[in-house]
Formats: C-alpha cells, structure tokens, sequence
C-alpha cells in the first residue's frame, strides 16, 4: 500500500511504501492527530524502515494502493 504524507513548509510530500494495513495506517494516524501536542506519526515501509512525523507538521495522509508500473516494452 502507498502512504503520501504532506508536510507544513515542505514543497515535496513523504512517498512511504507500507506492508501496514489500511485499517492500520489510519488508526496511528487518528490517535497521534487526536493526542496533539507533540504526538508523533509512526509508519513502516516494506524494508523495514521506521519514519517518525510530528503529528503536528502533517498536513494531509493519502492511502490508497501502490501504482505498480509495468517496465518494459509492449508489442502494438
């Protein structure tokens, strides 16, 4: 699944590949925007990797399904 996190004062938006749940994404995402203060967003791409966003500098969170591009050539 893809994650797109848009950040206050950042031009670009965080592209995070996730093995996580739909259901779950959004339940980490609705506690750390209900905590407030400096509560922070936790999320896991598919190597393993850990990101850590303060929930206060989220913006928006789209989840939707990865796009899978096909690489290669087709015969027409």
């Amino acid at each position: 699944m893809e994650v797109k996190i848009g950040i206050a004062d950042s031009s670009r938006e965080l592209v995070v590949n996730s093995t996580q749940s739909v259901d779950e994404v959004e339940k980490q995402a609705r506690s750390a925007f209900e905590e407030g203060g400096n509560s922070t967003f936790e999320l896991v791409d598919e190597k393993g990797r850990k990101f850590l966003i303060q929930a206060n500098k989220i913006t928006y969170i789209e989840i939707g399904p990865a796009d899978f591009r096909k690489v290669g050539f087709a015969a027409l």
